[in-house]
């Protein structure tokens, strides 16, 4: 995984001679199960005595399931109330087999990455090292909502994010923004490099997409590039994208098209 070495690499580099800090890779030592959906807190309930019910999003526990224990984080990657499971390797099949079991009277279906990638795409949410990477920065890709300005002694790169919210602030908006492209059309699709026009004026390409089958059509995420601030104003104009040779219809937008209010991940 990209960022997988991305923050192995940062952390290493920021540990001088002075510390005394041991840093080690236990992410073979570890399997992941995502438990995704509606019914999600339902079945892990079922399997859990940990209290769901006061377990906000964005929170972390280590919980039981069966006779083994897991580090659970409520989190969602593909727009719904969901936990990810991170389970010592020796209690992962009899993790994997409770839920399985229990799972059979919620609707539990399996799903793989390419199911994960057309939910994200939904709602929008980024991937580091194929939507974005270290030459866009936080704030042009929509997650300033990530950083804690409040941080007792901040964080790697605040300086740099205040200037940029500075000189935004002066422009009137940014001039380099993420945005969400939808097709209107469900008889095409998106896969990666197309090109996007506003006005019939080439301004970006398709950085990754799929088909959202929840929205209708096929889906994907731009880096909009312009000389003036990219607004509301500035998404009301005709765009297309050009998928062998022809110029399709499609949406743009700031915000995920698919539960902008994030309603869903917080019930």
């Amino acid at each position: 995984d990209t960022m997988h070495n991305h923050v192995l690499n940062l952390m290493k580099k920021r540990v001088t001679s002075k510390d005394h800090i041991f840093i080690s890779d236990v992410t073979g030592a570890y399997t992941q199960i995502n438990i995704q959906g509606p019914n999600s807190r339902n079945l892990l309930q079922s399997i859990t005595s940990h209290d769901l019910t006061t377990f906000p999003f964005r929170s972390a526990a280590e919980i039981d399931i069966g006779y083994g224990r897991c580090l659970c984080t409520r989190i969602t990657y593909v727009g719904e109330l969901g936990y990810e499971l991170f389970i010592p390797n020796e209690f992962a099949q009899h993790i994997y087999d409770k839920i399985v079991a229990d799972g059979n009277s919620f609707g539990l279906k399996h799903a793989g990455l390419r199911a994960l990638g057309s939910l994200r795409l939904e709602k929008g949410y980024r991937d580091y090292g194929h939507d974005i990477d270290n030459t866009d920065t936080i704030l042009e890709c929509g997650l300033g909502f990530t950083c804690d300005f409040d941080k007792d002694d901040g964080f790697v790169g605040e300086k740099s994010v205040l200037a940029q919210k500075k000189i935004a602030k002066q422009n009137g908006g940014f001039k380099k923004r993420m945005v969400q492209v939808l097709l209107t059309d469900p008889h095409h699709m998106l896969h990666h490099g197309e090109v996007v026009w506003r006005n019939g004026e080439c301004i970006s390409d398709i950085r990754s997409a799929s088909f959202g089958h929840t929205l209708g059509g096929a889906v994907g995420l731009t880096m909009l590039e312009a000389s003036v601030p990219i607004k509301k104003d500035y998404l009301d104009a005709e765009w297309t994208v050009e998928i062998e040779n022809n110029h399709v219809p499609c949406k743009v937008s700031l915000a995920p098209m698919y539960d902008p209010k994030n309603l869903k991940i917080r019930v």
